[in-house]
């Protein structure tokens, strides 16, 4: 592994959490240059859903790269990206009623959030943005001034103009409802609070430790939102594609956001692939005012193509909440079983969450996890929660293993003498 560390550069970050050499992955596994196999509960943060090489997917692909089909074209016409939108219409938004358009950007999510504040600026002539405390939404100037995780918030290159942070539901414990205090400052001329332009918004905070707001929250917050006449940006970037139990994350609540950002697990084969569906009304757009030269990803259409095929009918969201409560409960008992600890676990559909914290904690088991062969990772504002992404499409029984492994390490951790002092602590405080 010497070239990577002479020839590339120190910003890379997941190679140290998982550092192998990569070969080869099929459905729920990946395998190292030496033929060991893991099972993936990382799924390149959220972007594997349908598993590695998905076989309909790649079949997909392999044919159209036989067809010498187009590979790239900006924001030209191809018989790709004909059928994926033909096909997004029929299975995703006319059964849903959603009236939507759909925007290509550049490849990233934090792209399709770029495009979501420059158009909410552009449509309401205000420049004030709402953002929550633990958000994340990217890494580029624009998205990275609403992410609220003070790791990446370096003087040297954020602008922190036009972007309020209000607490997200749960913040100030569970008695609070949040939205008292957004509303008020909405409501007092004195607050000091421009009237925004919009609110971003994410359902399931997956990097900020798997905060799941309440749908009632995600109601009233609409409600206040149409009053002013604010608009409601959704970053389903991570947690939309079925990650929550349904094609987006807001499916169940019944809200009607205004844009929905959307990257990550679109393409199903983690081609890169980025969107942001808008109200038609917000089609403000002047032909190239907003461009790229990697929105036409054909060979990622082609693949998005034969994702939806999954989302035909109301099956593929059912056995996704099928398999999540048994998540849920597998990772339940682990709770249970450490009670004493007072771990905390949330999420739903399938991205779970497990606090354990103990920032120490929670490297030493992801660490030890990996090299008993599982791939997991960590979010939060302190690194203390270890997030749980198996793809939607995991059996059962590889499930059962891998979390299996996940409780035998931290078994193992917890009986070690430099973690004595959490169970003396948390014991004094049940």
């Amino acid at each position: 592994m010497e070239i990577f560390e002479r020839i590339e550069s120190n910003v890379r970050s997941y190679c140290r959490a998982f550092p192998v050499v990569f070969d080869k992955a099929q459905g729920p596994f990946v395998y190292d240059v030496s033929g060991k196999r893991y099972i993936d509960f990382f799924c390149g943060a959220g972007t594997m859903n349908y598993g590695h090489n998905n076989p309909r997917m790649k079949n997909a692909v392999i044919e159209y790269l036989q067809h010498d089909g187009i590979m790239h074209s900006l924001d030209m016409f191809t018989a790709a990206k004909q059928r994926y939108l033909e096909r997004l219409e029929s299975i995703i938004l006319q059964p849903r009623k959603m009236d939507y358009k759909a925007q290509f950007v550049a490849p990233s999510g934090a792209n399709a959030v770029e495009a979501a504040l420059k158009l909410a600026r552009l449509a309401t002539g205000r420049s004030n943005i709402v953002a929550f405390t633990n958000g994340y939404h990217g890494l580029s100037a624009g998205a990275l001034a609403v992410t609220g995780n003070a790791f990446y918030r370096r003087e040297e290159y954020i602008n922190r103009q036009d972007v309020v942070f209000m607490p997200f539901d749960g913040y100030m414990g569970p008695g609070v409802d949040t939205l008292d205090y957004f509303e008020r400052k909405l409501d007092d001329p004195g607050s000091g609070l421009g009237l925004p332009a919009a609110v971003v918004i994410e359902t399931i905070q997956a990097e900020g430790g798997v905060r799941v707001a309440s749908h009632e929250w995600l109601r009233r917050l609409q409600t206040i939102c149409r009053r002013h006449e604010i608009l409601i940006i959704v970053d389903d970037v991570q947690v939309g594609n079925g990650r929550a139990g349904y094609y987006f994350s807001f499916e169940p609540v019944g809200i009607e956001p205004d844009m929905v950002a959307f990257s990550k697990a679109v393409s199903g084969f983690g081609l890169p692939m980025a969107m942001l569906f808008l109200r038609p009304h917000l089609d403000l757009w002047k032909p190239g005012e907003h461009t790229g030269t990697f929105r036409g990803n054909n060979l990622a259409f082609v693949a998005a193509t034969e994702a939806l095929t999954y989302w035909q009918d109301d099956a593929f969201a059912a056995s996704i909440n099928k398999t999540g409560e048994l998540l849920q409960s597998l990772l339940t008992s682990i709770k249970t079983t450490y009670q004493d600890f007072n771990f905390e676990l949330r999420g739903c559909g399938m991205i779970y969450g497990l606090d354990l914290k103990n920032a120490e904690l929670a490297r030493a088991l992801a660490r030890r996890a990996f090299d008993e062969g599982v791939m997991i990772e960590l979010c939060g504002a302190k690194s203390t929660v270890v997030k749980f992404l198996p793809c939607l499409t995991i059996e059962e029984e590889v499930l059962r293993e891998g979390v299996s492994v996940i409780q035998a390490c931290l078994t193992a951790l917890l009986g070690e003498e430099r973690f004595a002092h959490l169970r003396q602590s948390r014991a004094k405080v049940v």
